[in-house]
């Protein structure tokens, strides 16, 4: 495989999609010893087809906001891989959402989706529309308007969207309903849903959960323990929530939240119940900062535009957005003599962060791998709803732990170096591709 001559021609076709472009090179140097290995994925030309989407559907969201004034919006949905299940991954609604960042994270949802070792494809989809500074009956009338444009391309056995950022249970529930209203069917279409019509026990921390499950495992075989060891956390949502959650319930202490104006350090730890309910009622808010949270905690210092990742802790954990950690964080985590740097972002850290850590011999672990709780929580909720059954949370938390598990024994099994160094974003990039290139390989060329 020559890397290089591959990602030159992605780039001549698809010029300035750079987040879509920067996950690509990742996994294909990951994975270029391992498929060198395998002259039959070369002859089926794996790589080349797997790079591309399946399809990609974009459309005009028209909508009318509460002055009477006709709105107008992109909307998409990027079906990367369906050779292992249906396609799925969530629905992002923010200012930011472009074609690239959807195209990214739909290839990232594929790996993603094949190592949680459930029956799913990648998949992706979201609009420039923001919620945030929006009425409740603002957002309902953009739902509905969105998924009537998207409705006939989805569909329990087809393609299974999800919520993300900007998307949440009520963003989720407006577009089932109306997804429900005009195929006249009660399918496990889409997850993240209420509990009173198919969703899933502790589906809105689900990421967080796992994401600390994965890091346990992690730790374990480094022979540490999560217990006594502090923790930088970003973000402030229910990703952020979750982690911050379960965490504290494993013995660490979290030390950091934070938003758009800055970050937010507690040295008396983000572990109380009042503390960690705030962090929602500040979400809640529609806000989007943290600074309160030092104006309530008065022990707590708000850092205003400034990013947690320098204040000297055991572990770090991007849980906000892509690219959050870039080189400049990175050098300042390793001089504080961070040990572990797990993503519960979606590709949280910069090639060159990465690359700065993996130098490092840093442990580092994937969002593809760590945050894959989400999603695996998701595929629970699609199979409760096609079996009409209801698992009580200690049910869907022992599956999810489970799973978390599985997926760090995979990036195992392929990310072991002969010095014992552990590379967890080789590991996770070989697992998740092999999955997907065989089931390729068993159904021809189509």
């Amino acid at each position: 495989m020559n890397v290089e001559k591959i990602l030159a021609n992605l780039e001549a076709k698809h010029p300035g999609e750079k987040e879509y472009l920067q996950a690509v090179r990742e996994v294909l140097l990951s994975v270029q010893d391992e498929y060198n290995k395998h002259p039959e994925f070369e002859e089926a030309k794996i790589i080349e087809r797997m790079v591309e989407p399946d399809r990609i559907y974009t459309f005009r969201v028209t909508w009318i906001d509460d002055n009477g004034e006709v709105q107008v919006n992109q909307g998409y949905r990027v079906q990367f891989n369906n050779a292992i299940g249906p396609y799925k991954g969530g629905i992002r609604f923010h200012a930011s959402v472009n074609l690239s960042i959807l195209k990214f994270l739909g290839f990232e949802q594929m790996f993603k989706n094949a190592l949680t070792t459930l029956p799913m494809g990648g998949g992706k989809g979201g609009s420039d529309f923001s919620p945030r500074g929006k009425s409740d009956a603002e957002i309902m009338r953009f739902c509905q308007a969105f998924m009537l444009e998207l409705w006939r391309n989805i569909g329990p056995d087809q393609d299974v969207p999800a919520g993300d950022i900007g998307v949440g249970g009520r963003e989720v529930g407006y577009m089932y309903g109306m997804f429900k209203k005009l195929s006249h069917q009660c399918t496990g279409t889409m997850t993240g849903k209420g509990l009173e019509f198919g969703g899933s026990k502790i589906r809105p921390e689900a990421t967080g959960f796992g994401a600390l499950y994965f890091v346990e495992e992690l730790l374990k075989d480094q022979n540490d323990t999560i217990k006594g060891k502090t923790i930088a956390v970003s973000g402030f949502g229910n990703v952020a929530w979750g982690a911050v959650t379960k965490a504290t319930q494993l013995g660490g202490k979290v030390v950091t939240i934070s938003g758009p104006d800055g970050y937010v350090y507690d040295p008396d730890g983000i572990n109380t119940k009042e503390k960690i309910d705030y962090m929602l009622e500040l979400r809640a808010s529609g806000n989007d900062v943290v600074a309160p949270y030092a104006e309530k905690f008065p022990n707590a210092t708000f850092y205003a535009g400034r990013k947690p990742w320098e204040q000297k802790v055991d572990i770090a954990l991007p849980c906000a957005t892509q690219n959050e950690v870039n080189l400049e964080d990175a050098k300042k985590l390793s001089a504080n003599g961070v040990k572990y740097v797990a993503e519960v972002s979606n590709m949280g850290c910069t090639a060159e962060a990465i690359d700065h850590f993996l130098a490092q011999r840093m442990i580092y672990a994937p969002g593809k791998a760590v945050n894959a709780g989400g999603v695996a929580t998701s595929g629970l909720e699609m199979t409760q709803n096609a079996q009409h059954i209801y698992w009580s949370e200690e049910e869907v938390d022992q599956r999810l732990h489970t799973i978390m598990r599985d997926i760090h024994e995979q990036c195992v099994l392929y990310g072991r170096e002969e010095d014992g160094y552990m590379n967890y974003m080789k590991g996770a990039n070989i697992a998740g591709f092999m999955k997907v290139a065989r089931a390729m390989l068993g159904q021809g060329i189509v």
